[in-house]
This record gives C-alpha cells, structure tokens and sequence, in this order.
C-alpha cells in the first residue's frame, strides 16, 4: 500500500494550516494569487520565524525540519511553498549580510513575523546616490517571489554620483526597503508557466530613501566565502543562502512528486484500460509506478543527508568549506533529476485519459518544472561548478 511505503511525516509547525493551503490550490493557480486569508494565517504563525535564531527570536528550526515543513507545504500547494522557501532562505541571506550590527531589525522582522522576499534575479538594475545620511534609490528588482505579500524587499544597488554615473571602482551594497513605503510599487505582472501565485513579480523603485547606516556592503558573487570571516548573528549564517535553498527546493521537489505518485496509484486501481482490463494488473503499469515510488525514496534519502551533514556542521560550529557548499547544490540537483524521472513515470502510467481529465497532475507536473530550472539548483551550472572544483579549476563567480 502507498500509505505504508510513503508513511505520514512528523508534526510539523505547518500542519494547521495544510487544509487551508490545499483548498485554495486550484484556484491561486487559476488567478495567480494565493488567498488573503491564508496569507494572513501564514503571518500570524511560527512559520515565519522556523529559520530565525533565539538570538534574534526566532523558532531555530534544524535545517531538516524546515526540508519537511516545506515538503508538506508543497504537496498541498506548491506556490505557496515556493513563497514561503524564498521567504526562508533569503532572510537567511538578510541576516548573514546585515550582520550583528542590525540586530534590533533583524529581531523587530522576526517579532512582527514579517515577510520578506529579495528582487534580484536575472534584468535587475538598482542605482543608489549617497545623500547626507540617507540613500536614494531608483531602478528594478526582477523575479520578487512573494513580493505582493511581503513587508520587506532584499536590495542591492551600486552607488553613483549625483549625476547617476556609477562610481568607480564600482561599490555594491544591500539594504532592506520597506515594501509599504512610498515610491515601491509592485504591479501583478508575473505570467509564469509554473508556480503561477508565487508572485515573482518585478519591484520597482521611484525615489525610494533608506538610512545609509541600513546599507552594508555587498558581497554577491563571494558571499559564502565571505561569511566564513565576517561577524555573525549565530553560526548557522555562516551557512550560504544558496545551498540551503537548493536542499530546500529538493524537499519541495519530494512533497509536490510524492502526492502526484500516491494520487496516480489511487486513481488507477479503479481504472479500466482498452478492451477492460484492470489497469493495476498490467505489468507495465506495476514496474512504472513501481520506479517512481523507488525514485522518490531515493530522493527523499538524498535530502535528509544534505540536511543532517548541515545541521550537524551548525551544531558543531564548524565553518563550512567550498566543498560542503558545493555537496548541498549537487545533492539537491541530483534529488530533483531523480524526482523529474519519477514524474515521466507517473505521465507514462496515466496515459492520454489521465490528462484528458481534471486533476492536480497537470499543475503538480507545472510546478515541479520550476525546481530544476532554478538557476541556484540548475543542473548545468552546478555539474559545472564540481566539475571545475574537482579538476582544480577555479570556480565561476555564482
């Protein structure tokens, strides 16, 4: 039975509010926005605070925990997981970057159980001019995930004169801008084929003022060698925000995989092929779902020895290396091959009548797309970056 194969996880700080998140799933997914209501449920929770220390307020979950947490989120709606796995790690990347010297921030964000999300990616483009003891920002921040129900925006921006020509040599810092202030808007432009209430809409900034003394300096492309130096709230932000979203992203991968195989055997014991035949007693549909249930659990060992090798580093204080760095990216992207497989699987056994009629797989196999594709877990740079490590190479700046 799949039940016994794919038994329930431990309690999770989520469990409350997976009802709720699976209700809604369909419909965020038609109107790319997941219900006010449950956004304010996630906010009103410790879900929030699972990644932030006691130093600061926080919940400190394991690193593993945070894996199942968003296991379950996944399953039950991936966009809402997506939102949160981003709020996750990239307050992990606000904490090791700010540092001590924002403490009280940092610990008035955990308090307030406020969201925040980092508009970075790929066609970013922020100029700050230094004014006073201020900073005035102009520009956009791309691929926002979360950003319509967030409080805080991640920004990084390059200094320029008064004139708007960048300072060289070139100087890049981070701040953190307050989402309700004025000059941040964030128009609902997000067209994503998968995922599509995550929000990962661009952030754009008219005029936007942030004390200079909240804009630290940037370390972008270094920042996990950076953060074995630099002061730190507590040992676990030595940890680098990308591998842990990545082993984070493989767990979501296992949840939204797990309930796509466990809803393909429920539905074919009951299913009929041409000319009659009991679809659960063909041989090719045993060896399929078979293999996909095998992948998965495979999968799921992968994650929680990423996790485990991370959360006993953290307990031990120890400084983790380029290669431990590099573990939780390939482990990650090889955990997501495996479930990407198990998902053609599942495609094969439901056959034309399974797509044909209405169900979660059409979305659950949408969504799952989002996760290899990632540019922290892709499967073509990560490969490339161990490839280069274990020749002696040097590595590429990300």
């Amino acid at each position: 039975m799949s039940s016994a194969f794919f038994p329930p996880g431990p309690a999770r700080t989520v469990d409350p509010l997976l009802t709720m998140m699976a209700d809604q799933a369909a419909k965020a997914d038609e109107s790319r926005h997941l219900d006010p209501r449950l956004i304010e449920a996630i906010k009103a929770s410790d879900v929030m605070t699972l990644n932030a220390t006691a130093a600061i307020g926080g919940t400190e979950a394991p690193i593993l925990q945070i894996g199942r947490e968003l296991e379950a989120v996944a399953a039950n709606c991936t966009s809402t997981a997506w939102t949160l796995w981003n709020h996750l790690a990239v307050f992990h990347l606000f904490v090791g970057t700010l540092g001590p010297d924002h403490h009280d921030l940092l610990a008035t964000i955990v308090g307030n159980r406020e969201w925040v999300c980092f508009p970075a990616g790929a066609g970013s483009g922020v100029r700050g001019i230094i004014e006073g003891d201020k900073v005035r920002l102009n520009g956009r921040g791309a691929f926002s995930s979360g950003g319509r129900y967030a409080d805080w925006a991640g920004t990084a921006f390059v200094l320029c004169d008064p004139e708007g020509n960048r300072l060289e040599p070139m100087d890049i810092r981070f701040t953190v801008v307050a989402i309700d202030q004025q000059g941040v808007e964030i128009p609902p432009t997000w067209d994503g084929n998968a995922v599509r209430a995550s929000a990962t809409d661009d952030i754009h900034y008219t005029d936007v003022v942030v004390p200079l003394d909240r804009c630290v300096q940037w370390f972008g492309a270094n920042r996990a060698e950076s953060l074995r130096a630099v002061p730190v709230v507590s040992p676990r932000y030595r940890e680098d925000w990308v591998g842990l979203s990545d082993i984070w992203l493989g767990w979501m991968g296992v949840g939204v995989v797990r309930a796509a195989v466990q809803d393909a055997i429920e539905s074919i014991r009951d299913r009929r092929s041409i000319m009659g035949k009991v679809m659960a007693t063909r041989p090719t549909i045993q060896v399929n779902l078979g293999h996909a249930a095998a992948l998965v659990a495979a999968a799921e060992a992968t994650m929680t020895t990423a996790c485990r090798e991370v959360d006993a580093r953290i307990d031990a204080e120890i400084i983790p290396d380029e290669a431990d760095y590099l573990r939780q990216m390939v482990l990650a992207s090889s955990a997501l091959s495996q479930l990407g497989d198990a998902l053609g699987l599942v495609l094969r056994s439901l056959g034309g009548n399974g797509l044909r009629e209405s169900g979660d797989f059409n979305r659950r196999w949408r969504d799952f797309q989002a996760m290899p594709l990632h540019i922290n877990a892709h499967q073509d740079r990560v490969h490339h970056q161990l490839g280069r490590f274990v020749l002696g190479e040097d590595l590429e700046p990300f």
